[in-house]
């Protein structure tokens, strides 16, 4: 199922969504030469987040792949700062598009219950949260981990929490069918869920991060609660309700 739009209008400009995007969008274009074999493989080796040598568990020198017929080499020094660093970089186009297409569908309902500022604080805790559950789960891995997807779970899991009964049109394909139904978020979200908790059975070899998907999906159901603004949750019910009656009461 591919989520391509909700019935849940904004309330709040999104600057915050708009400028992660924008971010990840610079990320791709000037650190990852838009996917030049080169660059990108630079890139993931110098910002990615490994978790065997973040922990400390490669020894100097140890190389770990980056590609089919590339290998990077550890070098000295705990790089805590590809906790975040790693969160806005992406293996591929369709990679980075997918990700980007996802927070900018829940993102923005997301920041209108929180605020801008919370809101970017938020998005950073979940994709710590994510890394980090990726690295409990595989403290010895060298294979190198990028993407949004873990802060973006995050978004996704406190979507779940706050509007589990808003509609999502979703493309549903099966084999060479593709039809589109109008499901509430938590079917598709907890849908989504399942199959990442699924995923975590799966030997992880240089594929999907499924523990770090569940990890920040769960990090952002947890974290809703005290990020989210009792008084901008109350401002929007209200102009929703007033947006939904005027065109009866004024004729």
């Amino acid at each position: 199922m591919f989520p391509y739009r909700d019935e849940n209008p904004g309330v709040l400009t999104p600057v915050v969504t708009v400028a992660i995007i924008a971010a990840n969008l610079a990320v791709w274009l000037v650190v990852q030469g838009m996917g030049q074999e080169a660059q990108l493989a630079r890139s993931v080796c110098e910002l990615g987040l490994v978790p065997g040598d973040l922990l400390g568990h490669a020894a100097d020198g140890a190389t770990f792949p980056i590609g089919p017929d590339m290998v990077c080499v550890v070098e000295p020094g705990t790089p805590w700062r590809t906790l975040v660093t790693s969160m806005f970089l992406h293996g591929g186009w369709l990679h980075l598009l997918g990700n980007l297409w996802f927070l900018w569908v829940f993102g923005n309902n997301v920041e209108d219950a929180m605020g801008h500022g919370r809101f970017a604080a938020f998005y950073l805790l979940c994709g710590l949260g994510a890394a980090l559950a990726q690295v409990v789960a595989d403290p010895g891995s060298l294979i190198p981990m990028v993407g949004a997807s873990g802060a973006i779970s995050g978004v996704m899991g406190a979507y779940a929490v706050l509007y589990p009964r808003v509609r999502i049109h979703t493309l549903v394909v099966l084999v060479v069918l593709f039809f589109r139904v109008s499901l509430p978020a938590w079917v598709v979200l907890g849908y989504w869920f399942l199959l990442q908790l699924a995923g975590t059975g799966v030997e992880q070899v240089g594929g999907v991060a499924f523990w770090a998907h569940a990890g920040g999906f769960i990090a952002g159901a947890l974290l809703i609660f005290p990020f989210r603004d009792p008084a901008l949750l109350a401002r929007r019910r209200d102009m929703l309700a007033r947006a939904r009656w005027a065109p009866v009461t004024g004729r």
